[in-house]
């Protein structure tokens, strides 16, 4: 170059001219000179802005999140909700099992909960429930409790197994004292699972709820609602 071996301005942007020409012509190239895209992107872009380029449709329950594959909508209370992902790894059928029967001990354990409040069987003292546990730790009334669930466990992982082959639903026992299942109530039955289900959630929250409730300010459900304490939450004073 010339000048001492100095670019001049006009050689300099000639580079930086030919990569402009370069990128506007391809932005105008036909369809079939540039390389090829799979039409499923597209029209998934044409959805909205939810970034619908990925396969899958976005969940009922979490609408950022997308629907997990194996969750159809077959099971009553399926609404896509799985933001860990555990019907990828296990049987959703295993753990629609898990969740009935987590579920009904719980429904069972707000109900205790509540009774033991108010009621008391003759006989027995008036203590709150967290001593009744370690009362029943104590005299060893907890492990006969858990002797007996132990037996049961043992027949319900038989069961579990035909769920798995298929020849059984999900928490089915056969027990329906009410008959809810049967003559005119058949037509209804697929509402009362949803409504089972819709119970078990809320029992296991509850129960969960009653027990922090109770260590945390030492009043029972009743006595909460009736004269509420607030938690306490320390001293910020010095802050």
């Amino acid at each position: 170059t010339e000048d001492g071996g100095k670019q001049r301005p006009q050689e300099m942007f000639r580079p930086l001219l030919a990569l402009a020409f370069v990128a506007s012509a391809a932005a105008f190239a036909p369809a079939s000179l540039l390389p090829s895209r799979s039409p499923a992107p597209r029209a998934a872009s044409s959805q909205g802005p939810r970034m619908a380029v990925f396969d899958g449709e976005f969940s009922e329950s979490v609408p950022f999140l997308k629907t997990p594959s194996n969750l159809d909508g077959t099971l009553p209370g399926d609404v896509g909700f799985d933001p860990l992902g555990f019907s990828e790894v296990f049987d959703v059928k295993v753990l629609r099992e898990a969740e009935l029967k987590h579920g009904r001990i719980a429904m069972l354990a707000a109900l205790g909960w509540l009774v033991q409040e108010f009621y008391t069987i003759p006989g027995f003292d008036k203590v709150d429930q967290i001593t009744a546990h370690d009362l029943l730790v104590k005299s060893g009334g907890m492990s006969q409790i858990l002797l007996w669930t132990s037996f049961l466990e043992i027949f319900g992982g038989i069961a579990l197994f035909q769920t798995i082959q298929g020849r059984r639903y999900p928490g089915d026992f056969q027990f329906d004292p009410l008959g809810l299942s049967q003559g005119k109530n058949a037509e209804k039955f697929e509402q009362y699972q949803l409504a089972e289900i819709k119970h078990c959630r809320l029992a296991m929250i509850g129960f969960s709820g009653f027990v922090h409730q109770y260590f945390v300010s030492k009043q029972g459900v009743f006595e909460q609602l009736g004269n509420f304490k607030s938690i306490p939450m320390g001293d910020f004073s010095s802050f």
